[in-house]
């Protein structure tokens, strides 16, 4: 302990980072007796520490000199205003004597909010984060690139698109920073080039209470945070299986959770349905089909709708096709050189993408408008079969190759067909991005290809049209008459309903609050995926009841539409602590949740009530995307909590596991 608290002293001195042969240079300089060997230990502790690889290679498992070490806690302020907090475990600090610029300090008019260090509540909060050694200053560095609370949130809309507020509706009103994102990240190619703004100045009345000194830190501030969040440029662990260690398909697990560039290039399915309630804060893509082609613009930076994407679209699903260009059509020089390469994606030249709806195997079977995607192999006479559609004995099906692709796009995956073995491989050949299968005995070679299944515009609306959510499986004390085809109702409870005992959980913890209204939210889509979930869940563990708790979370009141119509998903909810993995987070205790409720010009407070399938958990880590894997097993844990022992904080990371059931408003 003595010697991380060494090293976050140096670090926090140094605007909370430096560079690995820079630390081991101050600990050198200042004789603090931490030595190298032990330092290995420190570096590693990921709930203290993120790291930012470095470029030089160095020989063995040594840590690269250039990787950078940035400063990390899961300690947070306390949002609640002054004298509104009992216990929590947050910090009693005015947030801008923390930022640097509180104009009030402690004289005759002095500020409202706490500016002491040495409350018995904050003095016991340091003591446990084992951070009560650090001056004023290195803490409040600590806290400017951990807490989200303090930093205002890049705008991700005016990040893409074209214009000057890129696709940002809101140009002048945004509560938001518009700055590009790749500048703040350190990873911006283009310099003074770049049409996103590289400096803070348009953005200045956000950073209303930082001081000068902070301001002009921004950079390194907002890198930092990104580091910690996984943001900017973390290497991930390599993939178990390699070329010399192919997966059985017996051994298979399912989808691992799609990174966040792949969601933020994903078309939003709740758009295509109907509209998507979280819309501008919504990270996935709005467009009217099941999939987008785009090009990318000269600069480098802006991608552009391509012209007949339905054309283009129904080239790419047949598996025959290497291109858009149909023969059969037009044998002219410039229409052969304006089609779209599929082999090479690419379109004049420049580099072509395909946006898309997530794969139909990371969701239930009934979700309309995912994309299925079919795998194919090639015949020696140039017909291309889909796998478990030709005949014969087969292990394998376009289903379950989906599923392995998403668990692992670098794997080889070993299958029978016949009375021969097959290996699989994802990844072609070095130098090429042909996917192929090869026989393990005569070591022949077969082109594979995954391409979509067609949906014309026409499908789109026929599939939307036909679509309506039914009242099979519905709770039997849910209102009959309040069931809508799509979306959710809000049924006011009375004190005689069976339901309204969920007030006496809540005043547990909340015994002088005052409830203003209950009511239990009736979204059948929802609750159709929650229970399916909920069975897929029991199958994996052998028939055994699934763990399901009613716990509470609390946030904005101009969130509440969008999760009573979606379901909870972090990214958009906001965040609420990163301490146990980055997911949703519900707590046993309403007293908890409390300090995230919300509501602008009102007294009153917004509450949700969820049941949750915890199913079985294990103590979480800052760096979680998704649960560890059980011991001695490739099954995943359900949840995370804060304590194995005696949980009060659960982490979820997907949103099938969640139904919002209640909404309390209180004051």
């Amino acid at each position: 302990r003595v010697q991380w608290a060494i090293v976050f002293k140096i670090l926090c001195d140094n605007d909370g980072c430096l560079e690995v042969r820079q630390l081991n240079a101050k600990l050198a300089q200042n004789s603090f007796g931490v030595k190298v060997a032990n330092l290995r230990s420190v570096l590693f502790d990921d709930g203290k520490i993120a790291i930012r690889e470095g470029r030089q290679r160095v020989p063995g498992g040594n840590i690269r000199p250039d990787s950078l070490v940035v400063a990390k806690t899961s300690l947070r302020l306390c949002q609640r205003k002054a004298g509104e907090c009992g216990h929590c475990d947050g910090l009693h600090l005015c947030r801008y004597f923390v930022c640097g610029g509180c104009t009030f300090g402690c004289g005759l008019n002095s500020c409202k909010n706490p500016h002491s260090l040495a409350s018995p509540h904050n003095a016991d909060l340091l003591q446990r984060f084992g951070l009560q050694d650090l001056t004023e200053k290195q803490l409040f560095q600590l806290l400017l690139q951990n807490d989200p609370f303090l930093l205002p949130e890049v705008c991700p809309h005016y990040n893409k698109g074209d214009g000057p507020f890129g696709s940002c509706r809101y140009t002048t009103s945004c509560t938001k920073l518009h700055v590009c994102l790749h500048f703040l990240q350190g990873d911006c190619r283009y310099g003074s080039r770049c049409k996103r703004t590289h400096t803070v100045q348009q953005g200045m009345k956000l950073f209303k209470g930082f001081s000068q000194e902070n301001i002009q830190n921004l950079y390194k501030i907002y890198r930092n945070k990104f580091i910690i969040n996984g943001q900017c440029g973390q290497h991930e662990t390599p993939a178990a299986a390699g070329p010399g260690n192919p997966r059985s398909l017996t051994n298979s697990v399912g989808p691992s959770k799609p990174n966040s560039e792949g969601e933020r290039n994903e078309i939003c399915l709740y758009n295509i349905r109907k509209s998507c309630s979280f819309k501008e804060k919504c990270v996935r893509v709005h467009w009217n089909l099941p999939y987008k082609w785009e090009v990318l613009h000269r600069d480098g930076v802006t991608w552009k709708d391509l012209p007949c994407m339905e054309e283009i679209e129904k080239a790419y699903s047949d598996p025959t096709c290497n291109s858009s260009w149909d023969p059969l059509l037009s044998t002219s020089a410039s229409n052969i050189k304006q089609h779209v390469d599929f082999k090479t994606m690419t379109y004049k030249e420049s580099p072509v993408r395909r946006l898309s709806t997530a794969s139909s195997v990371l969701h239930p079977p009934h979700f309309i408008l995912t994309t299925q995607w079919i795998w194919y192999w090639k015949e020696d006479n140039g017909l291309w079969i889909e796998y478990g559609q030709g005949g014969g004995d087969t292990t394998v099906t376009s289903e379950t190759l989906e599923k392995m692709y998403l668990a692992d796009k670098d794997a080889e995956i070993t299958f029978q067909a016949g009375k021969h073995q097959y290996t699989l491989h994802f990844k072609g050949d070095e130098g090429s991005q042909t996917m192929f299968q090869q026989n393990l005995k005569y070591k022949t070679k077969r082109e594979i290809r995954r391409r979509p299944r067609f949906v014309s515009p026409q499908d789109v609306n026929d599939i939307k049209s036909s679509c309506s959510s039914t009242a099979e499986h519905i709770p039997p004390h849910w209102d009959k008459k309040a069931l809508p085809d799509l979306s959710y109702k809000l049924l006011l409870l009375s004190r005689v309903d069976p339901d309204y005992k969920i007030e006496e959980d809540f005043r547990r913890t909340m015994p002088c609050s005052r409830i203003e209204s209950i009511q239990r939210i009736q979204n059948p889509s929802l609750w159709k995926v929650f229970q399916w979930q909920k069975d897929q869940m029991q199958k994996r563990n052998g028939g055994t009841r699934v763990d399901e708790k009613l716990l509470f979370h609390g946030t904005e009141e101009s969130l509440v539409d969008a999760i009573c119509d979606q379901n909870f998903d972090w990214r958009m909810c906001g965040v609420h602590g990163t301490a146990y993995g980055r997911g949703s987070y519900f707590a046993r205790d309403a007293s908890y949740s409390d300090r995230y409720s919300r509501v602008r010009g009102s007294l009153n407070k917004i509450m949700f009530v969820a049941r949750v399938l915890v199913g079985e958990y294990t103590k979480g880590r800052s760096n979680y995307v998704r649960p560890p894997p059980k011991a001695g097993s490739k099954a995943l844990y359900d949840s995370c909590v804060d304590s194995e022992r005696d949980p009060s904080i659960f982490v979820v990371f997907e949103k099938q596991q969640i139904y919002p059931e209640y909404l309390i408003k209180y004051r």
